[in-house]
């Protein structure tokens, strides 16, 4: 694991925009102190949202709290995924600046506005 991929709120200098920084299944073994088995499952329940787009599966680090997936993470990836969205598409929006929120969703939840995200995520269908 990287330093920057402990460090989901490290800041891009050149456009001052958070980079998202991904964690790969060993990296998840490791700071969820969980076998590679559970790690799946997560990934299977929407626990933790994964793309494979940049080759072995990865998770957005962002969606770690306190050593911890996100407990908000999963409804709203439900819904997403419930409106059409493929994982991929869902964790751009989750990782993406949101008008109506004002921040990304994922930092919405962060600052307790969980009902807020899932109404802005109903709305992108």
């Amino acid at each position: 694991m990287t330093d920057d991929a402990a460090n989901p709120d490290a800041v891009n200098p050149e456009t001052e925009t958070r980079a998202p920084e991904w964690l790969t299944v060993p990296d998840l073994v490791e700071i969820l102190d969980e076998p590679v088995g559970r790690i799946h499952r997560l990934i299977e329940e929407h626990r933790l949202p994964a793309t494979r787009r940049n080759g072995p599966v990865q998770v957005p680090a962002a969606v770690l709290r306190d050593g911890e997936p996100m407990s908000e993470t999963r409804g709203t990836l439900l819904v997403l995924l419930d409106l059409g969205f493929t994982e991929d598409e869902a964790i751009d929006w989750l990782l993406g600046v949101d008008d109506a929120l004002g921040t990304t969703p994922l930092d919405a939840m962060r600052q307790g506005r969980k009902a807020e995200v899932r109404r802005a995520a109903q709305l992108q269908g």
